[in-house]
């Protein structure tokens, strides 16, 4: 395992052959187990970052430039997980590891108030949710976001959360807070309202009911909240039946607006997935290779198909018809999203995910 790499002196010390290391974290993890029913089968590692505020990589096509990432490793569990490679960094495996061995980096609200004060710091948007969840079960008990909320607030710095986690609503107050002295965007993820495929596809997380229901509590507060439909799963949650029943719950949630996502399946999620898939729907692997082949992204034509369904449904069910506008900071933020960019165009021939609505 390469803990002994995440202190502040890589391994060997002061030898001249010893090897070098990137250095992530100050000091060395606490591990930590709880025998509550929540935490059970579950083992959390508590580390002290270096930095929080990361800088997405320039090749990414991803609309924004920063993240806060408070954790490592999921307990939403979800099967297609895309981020699930990232563990393998820390000599953890991108299965049963990702969904039960969590990085915590408990330092993460006071990290965020330093670098935030930073005079190199050009008060940029940051995105929250982009990788992992950070209202996943963990937040329960360590309670990071309101600190980092608190500190995004305090320097009007504008900020995004994405989540599939009810637990935000503990955090509604906060929130209302920041936009008022800035621009805050809200998001919930919810792929399909099936209530069998949810329990098989994200056994940890909140059922899609209860996560339209935070979307509806925002919009009752007078915030927007968008609904990122995805992923659309394909042969299991793409049927006209499937995409009208959850286009339907997503308007009467009151959501802003829906982007539909068809799954994507890069390397560490894309294995995983597919010994899920054999197990579970041994007959829809030919199909899936078929679809897939040996990228990560469904072909163009089926993106496209999926897209123009779920923006017709929309359409017709006038999502974002009573969305509540987004509110006017009281004062202007430090910056208007100056650190969104759009997506590089790829190269002709290099299969993409298909963007939003």
């Amino acid at each position: 395992m390469r803990w002994d790499q995440l202190r502040t002196e890589p391994p060997g010390g002061d030898h001249p052959n010893a090897p070098s290391a990137p250095v992530l974290f100050e000091q060395r993890a606490v591990r930590r187990t709880f025998d509550t029913p929540a935490f059970r089968g579950m083992t959390f590692f508590e580390v002290q970052a270096k930095s929080i505020i990361n800088k997405v990589p320039e090749a990414s096509r991803l609309p924004f430039r920063w993240t806060i990432n408070p954790y490592r490793g999921c307990s939403h569990s979800c099967v297609y997980c895309f981020a699930r490679k990232s563990h393998t960094y820390l000599d953890f495996d991108s299965g049963h590891d990702f969904d039960s061995k969590i990085v915590v980096k408990v330092n993460a609200p006071d990290l965020v108030r330093k670098e935030l004060a930073a005079a190199r710091w050009r008060g940029e948007h940051i995105a929250m949710g982009t990788n992992v969840d950070c209202y996943q079960r963990a937040e329960g008990r360590y309670r990071l976001m309101p600190g980092i909320i608190t500190a995004l607030r305090d320097t009007a710095n504008p900020f995004s959360i994405l989540t599939k986690g009810t637990l935000i609503l503990r955090d509604l107050e906060l929130i209302c807070q920041a936009a008022e002295v800035t621009d805050v965007g809200l998001a919930v993820s919810v792929g399909c309202a099936d209530q069998a495929l949810w329990r098989d596809l994200e056994p940890g997380t909140p059922s899609p009911q209860r996560r339209l229901e935070v979307c509806a509590a925002f919009a009752a507060a007078g915030l927007p909240c968008a609904v990122l439909m995805g992923p659309i799963v394909p042969f299991l949650s793409d049927s006209p039946e499937q995409l009208d029943a959850t286009v339907r719950q997503i308007a009467a949630a009151g959501a802003a607006s829906v982007s539909p996502i068809v799954l994507h399946l890069r390397p560490g999620a894309r294995e995983w997935f597919f010994r899920w898939l054999s197990e579970q729907h041994p007959g829809l692997v030919p199909r899936y290779r078929g679809l897939y082949g040996q990228g990560a992204y469904a072909s163009a034509a089926y993106q496209t198909r999926v897209t123009e369904h779920v923006r017709a449904l929309a359409q017709r069910y006038r999502v974002g018809a009573g969305a509540p506008r987004p509110r006017r900071p009281a004062r202007p933020p430090t910056s208007s999203f100056r650190g969104a960019r759009r997506p590089s165009a790829p190269a002709a021939d290099q299969p993409v995910q298909l963007r939003l609505v």
